[in-house]
């Protein structure tokens, strides 16, 4: 007997998610992001292979509950995707509400090579969902190119900033780090302090 599942939609660009177009009732939104902070830490530990099962186990849930809300495994590949996008343009957002020009640029990188190091634990999987759904790709770059660009062109109009980057040019320098599974952690961290020392104008 097959099993029914519920459509569970979550919005390119963030935001509520939805089942069947109705906003989540508020056990069933518990459960969604308990799910995707667990299947984040099980692909950070056992890398994109790791089952569905072992993502339930760390959410505390049963399988059950995990297929109602992920019918397929690219289903919860998406939504961490989708989250950690999130996650990197509310930091974009917070660190020029709240600090200055400069240290607003750390920051937001600093987090961009964090963003960068999990999609690593995952990547084959991505790439798997990049070809099946292309315009989840372009829709999720544009947001973090336009948070990048948030970030560094606030920094050059502040004059901490040199003027003849843009931040596009800053994706294709810090773009990599997603990509190389070979890079540290610490190897990633010197790379970005030369990438600062480069974009920081001279005084």
């Amino acid at each position: 007997m097959s099993r029914q599942h519920s459509v569970i939609e979550v919005p390119a660009a963030g935001g509520e998610p939805e089942v069947e177009g109705r906003p989540m009732r508020a056990d069933a939104r518990r459960n969604y992001e308990r799910l995707v902070v667990a299947a984040r830490e099980v692909f950070a530990r056992e890398g994109g292979g790791a089952s569905m099962e072992a993502i339930a186990r760390q959410a505390g849930v049963g399988v059950g509950t995990l297929y109602r809300h992920f019918p397929k495994r690219m289903d919860v590949v998406e939504a961490v995707y989708r989250t950690d996008v999130d996650t990197l343009v509310h930091t974009a957002e917070t660190a020029v509400a709240d600090l200055e020009p400069w240290p607003a640029v750390v920051a937001f990188l600093e987090a961009f090579v964090r963003y960068a190091q999990g999609k690593r634990t995952f990547l084959n999987e991505l790439r798997e969902a990049f070809d099946k759904h292309p315009d989840l790709r372009l829709a999720m770059l544009e947001r973090v190119e336009g948070a990048m660009q948030l970030v560094v062109g606030r920094a050059q109009e502040s004059g901490v900033v040199r003027t003849d980057v843009s931040g596009q040019d800053v994706m294709q320098l810090v773009g990599p780090m997603c990509t190389n599974a070979t890079l540290s952690e610490e190897q990633s961290m010197r790379l970005l302090n030369m990438i600062l020392d480069g974009l920081r104008k001279p005084s």
